[in-house]
């Protein structure tokens, strides 16, 4: 049975990056912005590097458990969040609220998601 929370090392770090970034393009892609690099910067850098900063922090991929990833997630999008309207210029009002709802409730979907299909993908084994 795959587990989303046991993934450990570098095939979590690049399971969440991309979950991110599907999250990232999904977004740009429904509000008909720019898919490229500052539509990327915007959204990517922001969330993605908080998600990190706060990873390390709670030892996410060093000693993975589902406390530290739900820690990190709730932790490191929320600050992404905030990190974005900062960057963006944009009051925290009740569209960056509603944004951060989104967010969550996505990243927790894409890194669960991508989590598992990395964790079956890499832990079957090969007949010899």
């Amino acid at each position: 049975m795959p587990s989303p929370y046991r993934l450990a090392g570098a095939r979590a770090i690049t399971a969440d990056l991309i979950a991110i970034v599907i999250f990232a393009t999904i977004g740009l892609l429904a509000h008909g912005k720019d898919i490229g690099v500052s539509g990327y910067s915007r959204d990517v850098l922001t969330i993605g590097g908080s998600w990190l900063v706060v990873a390390r922090s709670t030892g996410l991929y060093r000693s993975p458990t589902l406390r530290r990833y739900l820690t990190t997630w709730i932790v490191g999008v929320t600050a992404g969040v905030a990190v974005r309207a900062i960057v963006l210029g944009r009051a925290i009002n009740g569209k960056e609220l509603s944004f951060l709802i989104v967010a969550l409730i996505s990243t927790l979907i894409f890194t669960s998601v991508v989590r598992s299909v990395v964790d079956v993908a890499t832990s079957r084994r090969v007949p010899a």
